[in-house]
């Protein structure tokens, strides 16, 4: 896998994840997830989804976790189907779990949820509780599974397995359209103004490795977003998918624009988002897993992230 050294060019690159970031969350003026997707953005859709099929499989070791992440059985043809699964959710990360104006829970992991039961022949049941309360209630055996945007990393494994990841959420910076190009490596963006939400991994990374960058730190990612539009900062640095959910609503109103590319490291950013299971479930993991790659295959995880994100998050 390749990672972004912060001293080169980080344009092209497809990286891995960030922090869940609880605080670096969409606003609440979401897009409709039915909305058609503009022809122009298939490509991306189509690229991401190559680059997936070719990535080194969730089982690869990670550093100082003392086990391997989505190891499963060599075969799935001998496992026992399951009837049903039972997967927990949060109801307040738009736009992958949340409830709507109707109170309905739904969402990218959602979606996902139901179209891994599909593949299974099983029978799906989804719910959601608070962030605190999701693991915690897989390991008392209150659900099979767990889609909530989990991180992969040493922290995690030490309490669920995991499955095979399926999606990164990459840093990346956004600036107003009507600023000029500028170079996104420490060097190029010297004694600029930029923003990020205090106590986040995004924080932290720019606190790390730009060092002649002055740094703002806001509460909230609404709060450093206004920022961005009022030009009290020059750049904000943030997870790349609640960015593009913005930058796609009626509140950025056109406003803002990615600039360079996508930033990686696994020290920050984690290794992954997978879908959390019961430590020592070996068969759900083996079927998850098969059912995730059939999804794939299908075309239906491509179908359903261009819906929730249609502006090219990698």
């Amino acid at each position: 896998m390749t990672h972004t050294d912060p001293k080169c060019s980080t344009s092209d690159l497809l990286l891995p994840p960030t922090d869940r970031g609880r605080t670096d969350l969409p606003d609440s003026s979401l897009p409709q997830p039915g909305l058609a997707v503009r022809a122009g953005l298939v490509w991306s859709g189509l690229l991401l989804i190559a680059l997936w099929l070719n990535m080194v499989p969730a089982q690869a070791q990670i550093k100082g976790a003392g086990g391997r992440v989505g190891a499963v059985a060599e075969s799935t043809d001998s496992i026992q189907k399951r009837v049903s699964i039972r997967f927990l959710t949060g109801k307040d990360y738009p736009p992958f779990n949340y409830l709507d104006e109707d109170n309905i829970l739904t969402g990218f992991n959602v979606d996902m949820a139901r179209a891994i039961c599909l593949e299974m022949s099983a029978a799906c049941d989804i719910k959601a509780r608070s962030w605190n309360a999701l693991l915690p209630a897989l390991k008392r055996g209150d659900a099979d599974a767990v889609i909530a945007s989990h991180v992969i990393n040493a922290q995690t494994l030490r309490q669920v397995d995991f499955s095979n990841r399926y999606y990164y959420t990459p840093g990346r910076f956004i600036a107003l359209r009507k600023t000029g190009k500028r170079t996104i490596t420490p060097v190029g963006l010297e004694a600029r103004v930029i923003g990020a939400v205090k106590g986040t991994t995004h924080a932290a990374y720019l606190r790390d490795f730009f060092l002649d960058s002055r740094i703002m730190y806001f509460a909230n990612a609404q709060e450093a977003r206004q920022a961005l539009k009022i030009g009290k900062i020059e750049l904000l640095f943030g997870d790349a998918i609640s960015l593009s959910f913005w930058l796609n609503g009626t509140t950025a109103n056109s406003c803002c624009e990615f600039r360079g590319g996508a930033f990686s490291e696994p020290k920050y950013f984690g290794d992954g988002i997978a879908i959390a299971i019961a430590k020592g479930d070996k068969q759900l993991q083996a079927l998850i897993n098969r059912a995730l790659s059939r999804v794939r295959a299908s075309g239906r995880y491509e179908e359903l992230f261009l819906r929730y994100f249609p502006i090219q998050v990698y």
